[in-house]
């Protein structure tokens, strides 16, 4: 009536606080402050505070975080506040983006309504960062 399987039990794998077994991003919560230099091998989502570094596959900041310090990417979607240089292969700045800082660039994109106060520069140029100049045309 009760028998013993025969099956050997499978050995577990490790698993993420998160329960998944591969996280393909990793998450910063707004309620979270990081002083010193982020490292990331995956894309990284922050939606709180960083004073320090990042270097990460891809970058999505929420709108109400904050970093301070440099950032470099292959790709990054900013909306929140960036107090720093940012290097992107392909750059997206939300409206609600507020950026202090020199941008060196591959591919970008502006929202209207964000701000970016600094110098930009294409990532594959030797040429001097030059001030861009918004050039409006009224119908």
């Amino acid at each position: 009536m009760f028998s013993k399987s025969s099956k050997s039990p499978r050995p577990v794998s490790p698993m993420s606080a998160t329960g998944g077994k591969s996280i393909p991003f990793s998450l910063i919560g707004g309620d979270v402050t990081i002083a010193g230099n982020l490292t990331a091998s995956v894309d990284l989502h922050v939606d709180g505070a960083i004073e320090g570094d990042i270097s990460c596959a891809a970058l999505v900041q929420g709108p109400d975080s904050r970093i301070t310090g440099h950032v470099t990417a292959q790709s990054a979607r900013l909306a929140g506040l960036v107090d720093g240089s940012i290097t992107a292969g392909e750059l997206v700045v939300e409206s609600s983006a507020r950026i202090t800082g020199d941008v060196v660039y591959e591919r970008i994109t502006i929202e209207p309504g964000s701000r970016v106060e600094g110098r930009f520069r294409p990532k594959d140029s030797d040429a001097p960062a030059t001030e861009l100049k918004l050039i409006t045309s009224d119908s």
